[in-house]
């Protein structure tokens, strides 16, 4: 889908790719669907800010683009810290020669249980992290986004069919993502009027990432010292039935380049006059 993007971009005159000139944040971009974020926005001529927590894959994220003749910035730190979240900005301005024109809210992670079970513990950072970083870094960048020069900015949010459906097990991330959905709308409504800008969200349905994986392969994430295993249980996605991927119309998750490749769609002046809206990518998934 990003080559086809591509030759659509050249067919439409934009020889130095969709968003040439422009400066993008994307959260979360170490690896998963945030790299392969990073990776198709620098194809397409942006200037990336790689941002992630973990400061060694940032950089190497950041350090392929280079290599490939892009440019790209990996700006590493901790989105749960006011303070980071202010040096990322500032980066990112002084990368773009006083500007930025997207965000890409993509970061973030599960910390799963039913809600009798869900601690305050595991409320509290995943409502942080999914919800209100998302509204702190957009409120930090609005100097940048508020301004009347003619270019085009705009925000995604990135969410999950938790976020528009609900999910047992899932409380804490099916509110936070549900809420990334409400702000991008009234990012649309205050910022489109006089400035311009769109914002969007993306809710993706099964994407083949860390997430998704099984369980029992050992990743995890450590908050203030304590891992938090990720993935899915293998037992519950054999419970699933027989037939692989029975509730997805294609009968497969989706990959990460494809989950990135809806972002760039939607982030592109193809998308020109989307804004305020939801898109799902699922494979069918909940239609």
């Amino acid at each position: 889908m990003s080559e086809r993007i591509g030759q659509i971009a050249r067919h439409l005159n934009y020889p130095k790719g969709l968003l040439a000139g422009q400066v993008a944040i994307i959260t979360g971009s170490g690896q998963g669907i945030g790299a392969e974020c990073a990776r198709l926005f620098a194809n397409e001529g942006a200037k990336v800010v790689v941002s992630d927590i973990d400061g060694p894959k940032a950089e190497e994220v950041a350090s392929k683009i280079r290599s490939s003749g892009g440019e790209a910035l990996a700006v590493p730190g901790d989105l749960l810290k006011d303070g980071y979240i202010k040096e990322l900005v500032r980066k990112a301005a002084e990368f773009g020669n006083g500007k930025i024109h997207i965000i890409v809210n993509n970061a973030g992670f599960t910390w799963d249980a039913v809600i009798h079970k869900m601690t305050d513990k595991q409320w509290d950072t995943i409502l942080s992290l999914h919800s209100t970083v998302p509204f702190k870094l957009v409120r930090e960048a609005a100097p940048y986004f508020r301004v009347k020069d003619g270019e085009p900015r705009n925000i995604v949010n990135i969410s999950s069919t938790s976020g528009v459906h609900g999910n047992a097990g899932q409380a804490n991330y099916a509110m936070a993502k549900a809420g990334v959905i409400g702000l991008a709308k009234t990012i649309a409504k205050e910022w489109g009027p006089s400035f311009g800008v769109r914002a969007n969200t993306v809710a993706f349905g099964h994407i083949e990432t860390r997430l998704t994986a099984n369980k029992e392969a050992g990743a995890f994430v450590e908050v203030d010292g304590q891992k938090v295993a990720l993935g899915i249980p293998e037992k519950q996605k054999k419970s699933a039935g027989p037939v692989p991927y029975l509730d997805i119309p294609l009968r497969r998750p989706g990959t990460a380049t494809e989950a990135a490749s809806a972002v760039l769609a939607v982030a592109s002046p193809l998308s020109s006059y989307i804004s305020g809206q939801t898109i799902s990518v699922t494979g069918g998934r909940n239609i």
